[in-house]
């Protein structure tokens, strides 16, 4: 019986080179831009690694992983900043509070952030 020189696993699409009477994935590095990751990114890889481990190496080994949790960190961060511009807006939260009393403006200010992303952390984190 003769080997195939190539061979792609119908299952996972992974093809395999023979040497020496074994098969080697063909795995390469990605050549993608490698983006820092924020703290959403880094939630949503902790999450996946813990809860979606299909996800995790399909992503990992397709060389999409620091794309997608880029892609998420970008989205979560934008989202972040309206949603705390529109409920600063809507609790009559301004500059003018901020200069006549810091305390209360910090209290409030942190209030409506932390509200913004549990609300992001729900939505798109932890799913």
């Amino acid at each position: 019986m003769e080997l195939k020189k190539e061979y792609v696993n119908e299952k996972t699409g992974i093809a395999y080179t023979l040497k020496e009477n074994y098969y080697f994935p063909n795995l390469s590095i990605s050549k993608d831009k490698n983006f820092t990751i924020g703290k959403y990114g880094k939630a949503r890889l902790r999450h996946i690694k813990q809860y979606n481990k299909v996800l995790y190496n399909n992503l990992l080994l397709s060389g999409k992983l620091n794309t997608y949790l880029h892609s998420i960190d970008e989205k979560c961060n934008n989202l972040v900043e309206s949603i705390i511009t529109k409920l600063a807006k809507q609790e009559n939260i301004t500059e003018d509070l901020k200069a006549s009393h810091q305390l209360e403006w910090v209290t409030r200010m942190n209030n409506i952030k932390n509200r913004a992303e549990e609300s992001i952390y729900n939505e798109y984190v932890y799913i």
